[in-house]
């Protein structure tokens, strides 16, 4: 930003950063808007913390007051005004030493407008991670002003009230989107600190929630500390997990079994995450994925198979795409996605959201001797084919091998039907499948042994091998969706292909470590050689 780069919502405007004005910034689109009004900039300025920074956030906070005060135009929404309250005052400091003592009484005039219309229309925000960011700020603001006390008891009532309505009683949300958790999360523990600051205790829902959400935060961990990918979530800002974790003060280890629809695989350095629950429902689905029973793998601090993730920061396009089974680790039937994705009108605007999903997602995982073993299904493709699909997975305990296996199955006489119909449209020809592992751009990729494995190789030395002997192998282009960049960036995918001819295909397929890196010289050592490199 000092320099002139300004990259929001995955659009990037340059500019002469000596004499930028932020406010006067071209605007690509609507969240690339939200993002400059809603202030969480700052505490990237604030990181940097020097002269030139400070001059910078000053200039800019000074204008937005000189043009947007009045609360109208563009960033006064209650999610926004409540994103920009918090980060204001967290960094009134920071804003007001040296030169921005000059404007500290705009600064506190503005800041009671905000928090006064902020308590007014909170209510009018959607429920989720707006409602919570709008909370916060009334509380925050309410607390740190004089005269604006009257809205904290209030506010302290409405986020109780929240928690117990939005989080479920193991911690988990309508959205099933990790990252979002995680955002609610830190503003929860945000709102614990700032009450208990200032000698105030905390209700009991919002204590709680934040009790009930740790344990689920760290199943949805992978082994190198990034969040699963799923239902419009990326991996979260870097530290920001652990940093939240640790403010909310909850040891309580991850829950057995499933948490918000996801279950967690371990052994060794190793971690798996499965997608094992119907997408969400409602008027959840407006970022919901066709990411049934697929999964991601780490390999120590190595992410090694991905979902390609979140496209929205690049488009509609983009997004949409992102949402299809194609794009996550796990088996579609070519040209069907396992949830159907239309459009329906929410108020005066259409959304795409899933219109049919899976009725019946089932999900066994047991912890045995030597290795933990998941067997799981869903009827996403019965309607259209009559077929259900099955997973089972095997992980060792010491994480150097995973055994898979996906099975197409038809057993009811209407399922028969259904599939004797599909078989005709393809002029008995079969049922085209494909399984698919996304690689992480980080790996390397080679077909081996004549066509029938797969090496690969993250950054960290180790080498794994993907073999499958009962459908053709191929190494497909992929993407990886990841926010924060301009574009997706390219990476590879495994492709097990082939056409499903009765009532019952299996695809059976193995993921081995064949080589491990030394404890002392592997992941840290080679990322500090890279960087001497580049």
């Amino acid at each position: 930003m000092l320099a002139g780069n300004f990259m929001f919502a995955g659009h990037l405007v340059e500019a002469d950063g000596e004499t930028t004005n932020i406010w006067n910034l071209p605007v690509p689109s609507n969240e690339f808007r939200m993002d400059l009004h809603g202030f969480a900039w700052l505490d990237d300025l604030a990181a940097v913390g020097d002269g030139e920074a400070r001059k910078a956030a000053q200039f800019w906070l000074g204008d937005w007051i000189n043009k947007f005060h009045g609360g109208r135009g563009p960033g006064w929404v209650p999610d926004i005004t409540g994103r920009r309250l918090i980060r204001w005052i967290n960094h009134a400091l920071f804003l007001l030493a040296g030169d921005g003592s000059k404007m500290s009484k705009a600064y506190f005039r503005s800041l009671a407008h905000q928090t006064t219309f902020l308590a007014r229309r909170w209510q009018t925000t959607a429920p989720g991670l707006p409602r919570f960011e709008a909370l916060t700020g009334v509380i925050y603001a309410g607390l740190s002003l004089q005269g604006m006390e009257q809205h904290v008891k209030p506010a302290m009532d409405a986020l109780d009230r929240e928690c117990r309505r939005q989080i479920d009683m193991r911690g988990g949300i309508a959205s099933r989107n990790p990252e979002e958790l995680l955002e609610i999360f830190t503003l929860l523990t945000w709102a614990k600190d700032a009450l208990v600051e200032s000698d105030k205790v905390p209700m009991k829902e919002h204590l709680s929630a934040i009790e009930r959400i740790a344990p689920t935060l760290r199943g949805l961990r992978h082994a190198d500390g990034g969040l699963a990918r799923f239902h419009g979530g990326d991996r979260g800002l870097d530290g920001r997990l652990d940093q939240s974790l640790a403010s909310g003060g909850v040891t309580t280890p991850a829950h057995d079994g499933p948490v918000m629809g996801y279950v967690r695989m371990s052994g060794g350095r190793t971690s798996i995450i499965v997608d094992v629950a119907t997408p969400p429902p409602g008027q959840a689905t407006a970022e919901a994925h066709a990411s049934t029973l697929a999964f991601e793998l780490t390999t120590g601090r190595r992410p090694l198979i991905v979902n390609c993730g979140p496209g929205g920061t690049f488009g509609e396009e983009w997004r949409r795409a992102g949402r299809a089974t194609q794009l996550h680790t796990t088996l579609g039937i070519d040209g069907y996605s396992s949830s159907l994705l239309g459009t329906r009108k929410s108020g005066p605007i259409w959304q795409e959201v899933l219109v049919e999903t899976p009725r019946a997602v089932t999900s066994r995982y047991h912890l045995e001797e030597g290795a933990g073993t998941l067997l799981c299904g869903h009827d996403g493709y019965r309607r259209t084919h009559g077929m259900t699909h099955l997973r089972y997975m095997e992980l060792g305990l010491d994480g150097r091998g995973l055994i898979g296996l996906d099975t197409l199955s038809v057993s009811e006489p209407d399922d028969q039907r259904r599939f004797d119909i599909a078989m005709d449209r393809s002029n008995m020809q079969g049922i085209p499948y494909t399984v698919r592992f996304h690689l992480h751009p980080e790996v390397e990729s080679q077909l081996d042994m004549g066509g029938t494995a797969v090496s690969l190789v993250p950054r960290s030395g180790e080498i794994w091998v993907f073999r499958s002997s009962d459908a053709e192998i191929s190494i497909e282009p992929s993407v990886y969706l990841e926010k924060g960049r301009l574009k997706p960036r390219a990476t590879k995918q495994i492709v097990l292909s082939g056409v499903a001819l009765g009532y019952q295909t299996e695809v059976s397929w193995t993921l081995a470590k064949a080589q491990e890196m030394p404890g002392p010289v592997r992941d840290l050592a080679r990322d500090d050689m890279l960087a001497v490199d580049l």
